[in-house]
């Protein structure tokens, strides 16, 4: 498959991530195993988690999808064939939270333990710490990437004005900069990052990866009316936010364009995120192997310019 370098970094990922928060909430660890898998057997290898996943399940303190995750990679001995990505900063079960210097270099040895790697290929901070100074926790990074144990750094949940504030600082104090910014983007969600941070990072050449690229799983299809939402434990979320006119409006375009593309609306909506020029990977779950090959399928995809104005006035903010 063919790759792209995410951001200014020699990190070569295959344009689309595995979303590891399914990982130990809606699928169990030989599930998980699978789908990593089918990932990786049909060429893709680039997988995004985060120390936190999954804490929001009852009795989980954080830590599981790295737990799976890590397991796989000894069980299997494919590190060489993965990018890996994890983040830091947010509350964890035990209350730790943050990216002061002293909890990150905890925080990556807690991480890398769960992996069962030596090294984190992108290491991001999961949201912005006001608290902390920036200088302090990029000081925090280029201790880690001097050790060996991150080889780039990247930023996530950042508003335009801090983002860019880090990036100058890097530049300003000759320390690590972000390579790539996390944000929430798809179809649906488009408005908080196409407005300032979208036009940021392609000044400063920032590789994007997009979360929620498929809303939670609303731009699937799977959801077209409030008697669908019992299909999900995300059910309630996707209905108070998806399903109103405008997200129906969208529906109907992206099952349009994949009747001419004889694929799913999950494939079309990925598709659209690769080809805006910001976009460098977008980020996708799986809790069912056959889905994996609506991801294959979004990468072989090429809109046809009408198509991408179709998908685009839909959608429109």
């Amino acid at each position: 498959m063919q790759k792209r370098l995410l951001g200014k970094s020699n990190l070569a990922v295959v344009p689309l991530a595995f979303g590891g928060n399914v990982f130990g909430w809606t699928v169990d660890e030989n599930q998980s195993h699978k789908l990593l898998d089918t990932f990786l057997d049909y060429g893709f290898n680039f997988i995004d988690t985060a120390n936190v996943y999954s804490t929001w399940v009852p009795g989980h303190r954080g830590g599981e999808s790295e737990t799976i995750i890590g397991n796989w990679l000894k069980a299997t001995n494919k590190r060489d064939r993965v990018i890996l990505a994890t983040k830091v900063g947010m509350q964890m079960g035990d209350g730790s939270q943050g990216l002061k210097k002293e909890y990150i270099i905890r925080a990556v040895e807690d991480s890398l333990k769960r992996l069962q790697t030596d090294v984190i290929d992108l290491y991001q901070s999961h949201k912005d710490d006001e608290n902390t100074p920036l200088e302090e926790t990029l000081a925090a990074y280029q201790i880690l990437m001097q050790q060996g144990k991150v080889r780039a750094i990247g930023a996530s949940n950042y508003n335009a004005a801090r983002l860019k504030k880090a990036l100058e600082l890097s530049k300003e104090k000759n320390l690590p900069t972000y390579i790539s910014l996390q944000p929430e983007y798809n179809l649906y969600d488009r408005a908080g990052f196409e407005e300032e941070l979208e036009p940021l990072c392609l000044k400063y050449g920032l590789g994007v990866i997009s979360y929620y690229s498929l809303a939670s799983g609303f731009l699937t299809g799977k959801y077209r009316s409030s008697a669908d939402l019992s299909k999900s434990t995300r059910g309630s979320v996707i209905g108070n936010r998806y399903l109103n006119g405008r997200g129906m409006r969208i529906l109907s375009a992206l099952d349009e364009v994949a009747h001419s593309h004889n694929c799913g609306p999950a494939a079309i909506a990925l598709a659209w995120l690769l080809q805006r020029k910001s976009i460098t990977a977008p980020i996708a779950s799986a809790t069912k192997v056959e889905q994996i090959k609506e991801f294959v399928k979004a990468l072989e995809i090429k809109l046809e310019a009408k198509q991408v104005k179709r998908l685009d006035e839909a959608s429109a903010p």
